[in-house]
This record gives structure tokens, C-alpha cells and sequence, in this order.
């Protein structure tokens, strides 16, 4: 019985913690990001110190696009016509975004959302991390 109502309270605990995102978060989703590291289901993590490019999120309301963009030197980015719908589904008291594009469909669960971080999580139990990117510029 004690084992019982333990395992209830740390499972309680442990459900409590976890962090959602809200619907004021997402248009934190808003801009440029860039992968920092990712985490295999395994559990290996692996880094990402520079990056060809960059992810770059447009959200109104709760659809939009995601482009991929490449940092130029003089602090500009180099962009082509290809993007991903975008839209925020909550399920199951999760938050996803659902990618579409004329090849394929994918989801991605929102685990987490801020001013200067995200995390998402795919299919395969992979973690992204992503951080805002720190322009630079050779002027």
C-alpha cells in the first residue's frame, strides 16, 4: 500500500513538473533559430558548433511556414523559394507542430518554448535543441 501511494505522488510530481507550452508562448516561435545540439534516444548527445543554416519560423496565429536560411557574411541570409507549412495541433494535452510539405508529413512535439530556446522532440525520440543565433558580420 505504501509502495502504492508512493509510486502515485513521484508520478504525480514528476507530471506536475513538466514544462507546456502555452498558446502565449508560440509566438515566441517567431524568427530565426539555430540547432545547438541533439539528443539521440539513446541518450548520446551531439553538438552542433557551426551551422550551414538556419531555421527560420513565420507563425500567425497558429499556422505558418518554416524555411530554411543560409547566414551570409556580411550578416544577411541567402534564401530560396522551398518551405514547410507550419501548424500548432494540441493532442493528448501535448503541443506539436505538424510540418506538411508536397512530399511528406511529419509532427514534432513542442517540449519547450522561450525567449531563447527550443525544443522539440521527433518520431524517433530525438531531441532538438535550438538557440537564437548570434548574427556575425565581417565589417
Amino acid at each position: 500500500m505504501k509502495k502504492s501511494i508512493l509510486f502515485l505522488f513521484v508520478s504525480f510530481i514528476a507530471f506536475s513538473c513538466g514544462h507546456t507550452v502555452s498558446d502565449a508562448d508560440l509566438a515566441k516561435l517567431n524568427g530565426y533559430w539555430e540547432i545547438e545540439e541533439a539528443i539521440m534516444a539513446d541518450g548520446e548527445a551531439k553538438e552542433y558548433k557551426v551551422n550551414p543554416t538556419i531555421d527560420y519560423f513565420e507563425l500567425k496565429g497558429k499556422e505558418g511556414f518554416r524555411k530554411k536560411v543560409m547566414p551570409q557574411f556580411d550578416g544577411t541570409y541567402r534564401v530560396n523559394d522551398l518551405s514547410e507549412k507550419i501548424a500548432i495541433v494540441n493532442e493528448n494535452g501535448k503541443t506539436y507542430i505538424s510540418y506538411t510539405t508536397e512530399y511528406a508529413k511529419w509532427k514534432e512535439e513542442l517540449l519547450e518554448l522561450d525567449e531563447e530556446h527550443l525544443v522539440v522532440k521527433n518520431q524517433h525520440n530525438v531531441e532538438y535543441h535550438y538557440k537564437k543565433p548570434q548574427p556575425f558580420s565581417v565589417k
